[in-house]
């Protein structure tokens, strides 16, 4: 298999290790929305490497959603002329709907951002706490 590019593995939710396995357990659950297997049922890549791993998508989703919920109010405001109060509605109602994808998004982005692919890693199934 040859390599993605890291933002398209990201978003197709891939194990960045061998691009294979799922990030995220299915089917989806509301109450457990970001709920991962430990390892990556392909490769064995660990998907917490240590404890605090993903607080740095933290920062990530903060950075994409408030990008995008300015560019929803800019939109509400100077395209469609909507009342400030109207709009604050229209950004409450995107938030509440793209809560979890950017949710699921950021931490997708930020693992694939600290591990490295490698092409060998299915076949040697050895557990790795990050990829490099």
């Amino acid at each position: 298999m040859s390599k993605r590019n890291f933002i398209i593995n990201a978003f197709m939710q891939k194990c960045p290790r061998c691009q294979e396995g799922d990030l995220f357990i299915k089917p989806f659950e509301i109450s457990k929305p970001v709920n991962m297997p430990v390892n990556c049922p392909v490769c064995n890549q660990k998907y917490e490497p240590e404890p605090g791993f993903y607080y740095g998508s933290m920062f990530l989703s903060y950075i994409f959603s408030a990008f995008f919920f300015l560019g929803i109010m800019g939109l509400c405001l100077i395209v469609f002329k909507m009342s400030l109060n109207a709009s604050m509605g229209v950004l409450l109602l995107t938030a509440a709907l793209t809560y979890l994808f950017f949710l699921r998004m950021s931490r997708s982005i930020w693992i694939n951002l600290m591990v490295k692919y490698d092409p060998k890693a299915k076949e040697s199934k050895e557990v790795k706490s990050f990829g490099y």
